[in-house]
This record gives structure tokens, C-alpha cells and sequence, in this order.
């Protein structure tokens, strides 16, 4: 049952998430944090960060990742290809007959349409990461996050995949409040 599971969610986050990775990473966390409840918010968002450092399509790493911890080698192994089999489906299918049809203002205007939703999805997903991370570094530390993250990835053009990589060696290597006030005492 918890391999039907894994396949269903994520070849259902791939067949709709039209549009590539971003477009299917508010689905994924639907699926994952939502419906079938494997993580929490806090795993989600750190599977994703840690995802973005690597190379590769965000969907497949994460459902390698989340399909290894839920079902172990055959879980990852059936997640990854739920995730691909969609794309090679469509791919075959829908590229040829959007070819054919691709000056018809209707689907000019399905292809357009998409594009907002996604945005309005995306922007749902970063607002909760933003309340999840509110509770664990507080408001002011949070701005400054964002406002860092958002000056070194549009003005400096930074990739951030460095960005999530340097965040992550300073939590690493920042001393814990229990290791100082174990030092003080």
C-alpha cells in the first residue's frame, strides 16, 4: 500500500505540475506534507533547500530523497520513476499535438494562463516557508534573510544554490546558545 502511495503522489505532483520544477514543488509539498503526511513542514523545506544545492531537476531529487525515506531503495526507485514517467508521456503525446496546434490562439492562451498560477502557487509556498522560518529565527532574522537572499540572487546574481550552501556551512559551524553557556559555566 505505501508503495502505491508513493507512486500516486508523485506521479500526480509530475502529470499536473506543468511547467517544469517549480511548477511541481508546491504539488510535491501537497502530497508529502498535506495528504499523506511523511514530513512536516521544516523536513520539506529542508529537503527542498538542499535540493537546490545539488545539480539536476528538483522534482526527481526530491522524490528520490522523500521516496527513499518513506519506502527505503524500492520507494526511491518507485518515486523517481513516477516522477519521470509522466514527463516522458507527455513529452511523446502532447509535444507532438501541441505542434501541430501550437499557432491556434487557444492553446497560446492555455500556454499563457498556466504561467500566472504557478506564480500564485509558488507564492502560497514561499509564504509558509517564510511562517516556518519565522518560528525558528524570529521576524527581524527572517527579513534579514530575505532581503540578503534577494540582493545577492537579483542584483549580485548569485546562484542560490551558494546562497543555501553558505546558510547551511553557518549553521553548522555557528556555536549553539548550550555549547556557549556550557563554556561559561
Amino acid at each position: 500500500m505505501k508503495q502505491r502511495h508513493i507512486f500516486v503522489a508523485f506521479f500526480r505532483s509530475s502529470m499536473l505540475g506543468y511547467g517544469g520544477g517549480p511548477s511541481t514543488i508546491p504539488l510535491v509539498h501537497k502530497e508529502v506534507v498535506e495528504r499523506f503526511k511523511w514530513m512536516n513542514e521544516e523536513e520539506f523545506g529542508d529537503v527542498l533547500a538542499i535540493g537546490n544545492t545539488l545539480p539536476g531537476p528538483i522534482n526527481t531529487k526530491m522524490a528520490g530523497y522523500i521516496g527513499f525515506r518513506v519506502g527505503g531503495i524500492p520507494g526511491m526507485l518507485n518515486a523517481v520513476l513516477a516522477t519521470i514517467l509522466p514527463t516522458i508521456i507527455l513529452m511523446i503525446v502532447l509535444l507532438t499535438t501541441l505542434v501541430t496546434f501550437k499557432d491556434l490562439k487557444w492553446v497560446q492562451g492555455m500556454t499563457k494562463g498556466i504561467v500566472p498560477v504557478v506564480g500564485v502557487m509558488l507564492g502560497v509556498l514561499t509564504w509558509q516557508f517564510i511562517q516556518s522560518s519565522v518560528k525558528g529565527l524570529r521576524w527581524p532574522f527572517t527579513i534579514v534573510h530575505l532581503v540578503v537572499g534577494v540582493l545577492f540572487i537579483e542584483i549580485f546574481h548569485v546562484h542560490p544554490g551558494f546562497i543555501i550552501g553558505g546558510l547551511l556551512l553557518f549553521a553548522l559551524c555557528k556555536p549553539s546558545k548550550s555549547k556557549e553557556q556550557k563554556g561559561l559555566s
